[in-house]
C-alpha cells in the first residue's frame, strides 16, 4: 500500500476475535477484541486548500455529505483547533460498507491524522484517538496503529504482538446493520472477560465471535461463506459481519485457497500489518 504524494492509505481491519461481556446503563456494549490491520484498504487523495471549505470530490452514494465519516473528521478537527485551512478529499473505496472490515473508521482516522500533517496542528496521537471516538468507536484503533487488545467499547487499547499471517477474507454480497445486531434481543452479552496475558499465537484458540451465531442465523449469504472457508482452516467472521476471513501462515497457500472459490464468491487475500502505514506520522 505505497501512497503516491497525496495519496494515503486507510488498511481494513480484521476483529480476530469479538466477544461482548456486558453493556453499559447508556446502551453501549462493552467488548474484549483483538484488532489487527491488514495490507489492503481504502485509499484517500487529500489536499490542502486555504479557504476552510471541506470539499468532497468523490461522495458516496446515497450518503449525505453531513453524514459522511471523512467530511466529519475534517470538520471536527477544524472545530477542535480553530483551524482555517481546509481540504479537497477524494475517497478511492475499495472496501465493502456493512462488511466489518471498518472501511469508513480507517477512512476517518486516516483523514485525523493526515489533516493534522497537512496543516501542522501537531496534535497527539491520544488527543487524535480522543476526536476519533466521538466519530465511532472503531476510529481510535486506526489512529493507535498498532495490532491491539481492545476493551471497553473498544477504545481501550492495549498493543499486540502477533504472528505473521496472511488472510483469506470474503466478502459476501450483503451489508450488515452493527446497529441493528448489537440491538437485537437474541444476542448474548454474557461472555466472561479475558485477560491480555490469556491470549496466545494467533488468538483464535478459546475465543469466538459472538455476533457470529446471530448473524449467520440472519443472513444465509454469511453461513455459505464461513462453510466454504471452513474446509481450509479456522474461519471467523470480522466485527459485525459480513466479511469473513481464515488465517494461514504463508501467503502463497492463502492465494491457493482463494483461487478455488466457488465462481461469484468475492474477496481478497491480505498479509497482517503490525502497523498502521500512517503509525509514523504522529508523535506520541
Amino acid at each position: 500500500m505505497n501512497a503516491a504524494p497525496d495519496r494515503f492509505p486507510a488498511p481494513a481491519k480484521l476483529n480476530l476475535f469479538l466477544h461482548v461481556t456486558g453493556r453499559r446503563p447508556d446502551g453501549y456494549h462493552l467488548l474484549q477484541t483483538v484488532f489487527r490491520f491488514v495490507d489492503y484498504g481504502d485509499a484517500l487523495e487529500i489536499r490542502p486548500r486555504p479557504d476552510g471549505r471541506i470539499e468532497l470530490l468523490a461522495p458516496l452514494p446515497g450518503v449525505p455529505v453531513e453524514q459522511d465519516l471523512c467530511w466529519r473528521a475534517a470538520r471536527l478537527l477544524q472545530a477542535h483547533t480553530g483551524c482555517t485551512q481546509g481540504a479537497d478529499i477524494r475517497l478511492i473505496k475499495r472496501l465493502p460498507m456493512g462488511g466489518g472490515l471498518g472501511g469508513g473508521s480507517s477512512d476517518a482516522a486516516t483523514v485525523l491524522m493526515v489533516l493534522n500533517h497537512l496543516w501542522g496542528l501537531g496534535l497527539s496521537r491520544a488527543t487524535l484517538q480522543g476526536l476519533g471516538l466521538q466519530l465511532g468507536a472503531d476510529v481510535p484503533v486506526f489512529v493507535y496503529g498498532q495490532s491491539a487488545f481492545a476493551e471497553g467499547v473498544g477504545e481501550v487499547l492495549q498493543p499486540m504482538v502477533l504472528p505473521p499471517a496472511a488472510y483469506v477474507v470474503l466478502s459476501p454480497a450483503v451489508a450488515v446493520s452493527t446497529a441493528a445486531i448489537f440491538a437485537h434481543r437474541e444476542l448474548t452479552r454474557d461472555t466472561p472477560s479475558l485477560t491480555i496475558a490469556g491470549l496466545v499465537g494467533g488468538v483464535l484458540t478459546d475465543t469466538h465471535n459472538d455476533l457470529e451465531p446471530l448473524v449467520v442465523r440472519l443472513y444465509p449469504e454469511v453461513a455459505a461463506a464461513l462453510h466454504w472457508l471452513g474446509q481450509y482452516a479456522v474461519a471467523r467472521m470480522t466485527g459485525s459481519g459480513a466479511c469473513c476471513f481464515a488465517a494461514f501462515d504463508r501467503r502463497e497457500d492463502a492465494e491457493r485457497v482463494y483461487a478455488l472459490r466457488p465462481p461469484g464468491m468475492q474477496g481478497f487475500v491480505a498479509s497482517g500489518l503490525d502497523r498502521h502505514p500512517l503509525f509514523g506520522l504522529l508523535l506520541d
